[in-house]
């Protein structure tokens, strides 16, 4: 150190020792870059929110600040600040900042040519108002080397007035600032993915939970970029109604946002319904507070919003142990996802009342606790569908039970149906057979396509079939037993009396013994219940003998030979193989006309019949659930050329896009695995097939009606 820097070395800490106790001043020599000068402003409360600069500077009633971050607490009146900064640095671009963006308005005073100057910027102007286009407040300060600039700040702020104040040349200032942009940069970013990525699944597995999780994720990312000044930089740069209350809007929809898909998520409804009602109360106040933001009442809002940050948090940390302890794995998920964020909140809210002090941990709490918590729920989410496959391979599991129960039930029924056949009616059995010939020819000459649909119309076919026959078969077998009892006791009874008719005792004896006898016995109930049940083995095996009759009558042995059929009777077959599609809900009204019988392919008729009724059916259950109320009307008129066959419900209908794609193959809006779409599309051809027209008349939430046309004489069209 050579003798010049020594004396001015020396001459600079004796000046500094004679000003310490006159006033605050900086001195910025550049070794540390950035300083944070918050300990070495002053202050002055301007409680009358009247004061100008020049009043100011001639009270000089400032006070020294104590505190590297000064915190005003909420104070609606305005508050000066004066700086005094001594440049030692041999840099001359000196930048002040003051690292708050929610200021409402900001005065900066300044000398240039020996005239005080002001900028005059914050969330009630523009953006472009400000010294630097940076969304802190940055002002630039050209103080040369060895010399000395006062500054003045008038500050009003609608929110907690923390103020960090940092001192530096612009290469460090920018760098700082980068640091910090980089920052949020990585946690908007973060924010991004998991929105794309929580989007992109619930399109593929369409669950609401997925939905209210990425409008959660929206507007905590929109919050953030708020609270940091970005927002008002690039989104509403000259809004001053949204830039003064964007903070408050955006904070109530992310209380909201975040308590419904809590419940969402964790089905509180389900586990914990008095709890759950308490998230109402939190709406209807944070409803309070949008209302109170909207006609500028920003200090109350603040204060609501500050006092149940810490309410909402302790609400979701007391439902999600509470579930947890129930042993539902989403509660405990979603538990260690969210502590960071309640960590956050709650560091954020001690920061505000100076129980912790301002660092940039504490200032960013909530951004770093929101990152975690966005990737930790998104986890909890992902697991979600593990339970989902779960589930399926569960549902999976009782379908086929169910499928081979029901397979189980139709082999045994066919094996009852056969003997029944093969005991009473030798022609029916040669007509299964042939029948079996029949559907096997059918099956070799039908493509893959037809097939599908071919076998999904047989598991309704066998469904009704075994349906229907369950209960006569039921009601025969139930009085077999009871008869065979009583036939044995007839047995006994015709014993006891040939026992009695030849033993010696005299006549009179032997009539008063088998009158006592028959007396005992009750023979003439006995012989009226051995009729009554021989009665119902007959109405049984009667109904059994009419639903076989219907079923050869829908299925047509002979659909591949174009003949006459009666198309009432084969509505009339169709609606026994389709009856235990009606639930016994539904009611269905027939107004048959006197139509003449038509040249057609009965079976396949039969067909379209089966899946216009079925659809209609499906329709109608969507529609009322298990209420009365649903319908199906069947009508059948002609003309002298025409028969016309009108089907309708009052199920949920159609809208135009459906009606104009319903005849499109593989087209279908029942769930997956209900339904092939093939049904319309192969009914849709067997009516052209048989040179007719088939007419759909829909709206939606009213019903559907099909209307086939269809020749009385059938015409072979010349190709």
């Amino acid at each position: 150190m050579n003798i010049h820097t020594a004396c001015k070395t020396f001459l600079l800490s004796f000046f500094l020792l004679l000003t310490a106790g006159v006033q605050a001043q900086v001195t910025y020599n550049g070794s540390k870059g950035i300083q944070t000068i918050g300990n070495k402003i002053e202050y002055y409360i301007d409680s009358s929110g009247t004061k100008t600069l020049k009043s100011i500077q001639e009270q000089d009633q400032f006070l020294r600040s104590s505190s590297n971050v000064p915190d005003f607490g909420m104070i609606k009146t305005p508050v000066w600040l004066k700086i005094s900064i001594y440049n030692v640095s041999p840099k001359e671009d000196l930048m002040l900042e003051f690292d708050q963006s929610l200021i409402q308005d900001i005065q900066f005073y300044y000398k240039k040519n020996g005239e005080w100057q002001l900028n005059q910027s914050g969330e009630l102007y523009p953006f472009h108002a400000r010294a630097n286009n940076y969304h802190k407040f940055i002002y630039n300060l050209p103080i040369k080397t060895d010399s000395t600039a006062t500054y003045y700040a008038r500050i009003k702020s609608t929110h907690e007035m923390q103020m960090p104040i940092f001192l530096g040349d612009r290469a460090h200032m920018d760098d700082s600032n980068l640091t910090k942009n980089i920052f949020f940069g990585i946690f908007f970013g973060i924010i991004l993915v998991m929105f794309f990525y929580n989007l992109f699944i619930y399109f593929s597995v369409k669950d609401p939970i997925y939905l209210y999780y990425v409008i959660y994720i929206f507007i905590v990312g929109l919050a953030q970029a708020t609270i940091e000044g970005y927002s008002f930089h690039y989104l509403w740069p000259n809004n001053s109604f949204l830039a003064t209350r964007s903070f408050f809007l955006l904070t109530a929809f992310v209380n909201i946002s975040g308590v419904e898909f809590t419940r969402k998520f964790l089905q509180t409804s389900k586990f914990i319904p008095k709890l759950d009602k308490i998230a109402y109360l939190l709406y209807a106040v944070y409803a309070v507070v949008i209302g109170l933001t909207i006609k500028g009442h920003l200090f109350v809002s603040y204060q609501i919003l500050q006092l149940f940050a810490g309410i909402v948090s302790l609400y979701m940390l007391i439902i999600a142990v509470t579930i947890a302890r129930t042993g539902y794995r989403p509660a405990k998920f979603f538990l260690i996802a969210w502590m960071p964020l309640i960590l956050g909140i709650i560091i954020w809210i001690l920061k505000d009342y100076n129980v912790f002090s301002y660092n940039v941990f504490t200032n960013y709490s909530i951004t770093i606790g929101s990152a975690l918590e966005v990737i930790l729920l998104s986890f909890a989410l992902a697991d979600k569908i593990n339970i989902f496959k779960a589930d399926k391979e569960r549902s999976q599991e009782e379908t086929l039970r169910a499928l081979q129960e029901n397979e189980r039930i139709i082999r045994e029924q066919n094996v009852v149906l056969e003997l029944k056949v093969n005991e009473r009616t030798l022609e029916l059995r040669e007509s299964n057979l042939e029948l079996g010939r029949t559907l096997e020819d059918l099956k070799q000459a039908q493509s893959q396509l037809v097939e599908s649909e071919k076998m999904a119309s047989l598991g309704q076919l066998t469904a009704g079939i075994a349906h229907e026959i369950n209960n006569p078969i039921n009601f025969v077998t139930a009085n077999i037993k009871p008869l065979k009892r009583d036939v044995d006791m007839m047995f006994e009874a015709f014993a006891f009396i040939e026992n009695i008719s030849l033993s010696e005792s005299p006549l009179e004896e032997k009539q008063s013994q088998i009158a006592e006898y028959k007396q005992d016995l009750d023979f003439d109930y006995l012989i009226v219940e051995i009729n009554d049940l021989l009665k119902g083995i007959k109405e049984g095996a009667s109904r059994t003998a009419e639903i076989v009759k219907g079923l050869k009558i829908f299925s047509r042995l002979d659909e591949d030979d174009l003949k006459v059929a009666d198309i009432n009777e084969g509505l009339d077959s169709t609606l026994v193989i389709a009856n235990n599609l009606l639930n016994n809900n539904i009611k269905v009204v027939k107004a048959y006309g006197e139509i003449p019988p038509i040249e057609c392919y009965a079976g396949k008729l039969n067909q379209v019949f089966l899946n216009i009724i079925s659809n209609g059916a499906y329709a109608v259950q969507k529609q009322f659930g298990d209420h009365s109320g649903g319908e199906i009307i069947i009508t059948t008129t002609n003309d002298e050329e025409y028969i016309y066959i009108s089907i309708k419900d009052n199920g949920t209908g159609m809208d135009e896009k459906t009606q104009k794609k319903i005849f499109e193959p593989f087209f279908t809006t029942k769930d997956v695995g209900e339904g092939t779409g093939l049904g319309m599309s192969i009914a849709y051809n067997t009516i052209k097939k048989h040179n007719g027209q088939i007419q759909l008349n829909s709206a939606e939430g009213e019903g559907t009606e099909f209307v086939l046309q269809l020749p009385i004489i059938h015409k072979v069209i010349a190709i």
